[in-house]
């Protein structure tokens, strides 16, 4: 029988807006809590270090968290469907330098090549480029491999010497009973290495500053807050490591006559009177043209028409929405005498009372003097 997973959020106890350093110090915080050293045969308490692991290593994945926020723990695809880490050996090694406690089976850090910063920009495109996808360039700032050094960091010529603290370990290790506390070393950041002579064009980052322009694809249908993903193009990593992911964020302005819910769109489209009353053909917009749209007799106002297959195809299923064309009735502010007359005889046709032309304020005014001045000589008689 297949357990229910429960949401990633409440495991670890953080809101959906919690930032990638709160669910850090909260897991690191569980993490430690529930370790296997501190709670031997607990089975449960394995069981909590083993969840809050998984969940923290999707919510600290921003590729992983926003297919998480939008379609839960399906649109993790295999990994929804299980762990990511076969044991607790597994979990050691992906996060055991986040919460700093060993368990004696890591003996230390890995210094190989690793893998570079992802990085964040957002693109803004317009109603017309989401629905049917377009290629934008995208113009961002990055590191790349200092020029001078070739990312060693070190002055040519020179080379990085091994750490003096840790001896070339990258860690230090304290023991208290039968704990093994394992934190990253503070004299080299856990390289195991420290560069006495710096390069002078990096100051011993090893990487420089690169402004590039990429050409991003957008997939027809994308919408506004999902996000984009282009392999290696973030930092590279240090030690010759690939490159990290860049992330983009769709920004879909609003348009002008197209309201945007979900799959589907909304026109709002006035017509007169007569058109509602007798029907008509008229002329609507489409995002890629026009189509003839037949309103038919004793049409109201608000009432709308689903026009099938003609909204925005959903990125995933690929199946189109409608377009829903609601109907406004406008009423005239200003009629000529000719419109006046037909609409009085429709009226009186229809029994129905209406307003004449209002007087203007001095006719008014004149009436009112010649009633008060009849009324006074009536008086005086």
């Amino acid at each position: 029988m297949m357990v229910e997973k429960r949401d990633y959020y409440e495991v670890l106890g953080v809101s959906r807006d919690a930032s990638i350093a709160e669910i850090k110090r909260v897991y690191r915080k569980i993490a430690i809590k529930n370790h296997p050293d501190r709670n031997p045969g607990d089975e449960e308490a394995i069981n909590r270090f083993k969840e809050a692991s998984e969940a923290y290593d999707v919510l600290s994945n921003p590729e992983k968290k926003a297919k998480y926020d939008r379609y839960g723990h399906a649109g993790l695809g295999a990994s929804g469907g299980g762990s990511p880490f076969q044991d607790v050996n597994d979990i050691f090694e992906a996060f055991g330098d986040i919460f700093g406690f060993g368990s004696g089976r890591r003996s230390g850090r890995s210094r190989g090549p690793a893998r570079g910063d992802h990085l964040q920009t957002a693109l803004e495109i317009d109603l017309v480029e989401a629905a049917f996808g377009c290629k934008k360039t995208i113009k961002i700032k990055r590191n790349k491999l200092c020029s001078t050094c070739d990312g060693t960091g070190a002055k040519p010529g020179s080379s990085p010497q091994t750490c003096d603290y840790c001896h070339g370990a990258g860690q230090i290790v304290q023991s208290q009973g039968f704990f093994r506390m394992q934190s990253t070393c503070p004299n080299c950041g856990g390289e195991g290495t420290v560069i006495t002579e710096k390069c002078n064009t990096c100051w011993g980052a090893g990487f420089e500053k690169e402004t590039v322009e990429l050409e991003a694809t957008v997939p027809a249908g994308v919408d506004n807050g999902m996000q984009l993903c282009l392999r290696g193009e973030g930092n590279p990593g240090k030690g010759g490591g690939p490159r990290g992911d860049l992330y983009v964020q769709i920004i879909v302005k609003d348009h002008p006559l197209f309201q945007r819910e979900g799959t589907h769109l909304v026109c709002r489209v006035p017509i007169t009177f007569s058109q509602a009353a007798l029907g008509a053909e008229i002329e609507i917009p489409l995002l890629n043209g026009k189509k003839k749209l037949t309103i038919p007799a004793g049409t109201q106002p608000h009432d709308t028409i689903r026009l099938a297959g003609l909204g925005i195809v959903d990125p995933h299923t690929q199946r189109p929405g409608d377009l829903h064309v609601e109907l406004h009735v406008e009423v005239p502010k200003k009629l000529n005498e000719e419109q006046e007359r037909l609409l009085r005889e429709l009226a009186r046709h229809d029994h129905v009372n209406v307003g004449q032309k209002r007087k203007s304020f001095w006719e008014q005014v004149k009436e009112f003097i010649h009633w008060d001045t009849d009324d006074q000589s009536k008086e005086e008689d």
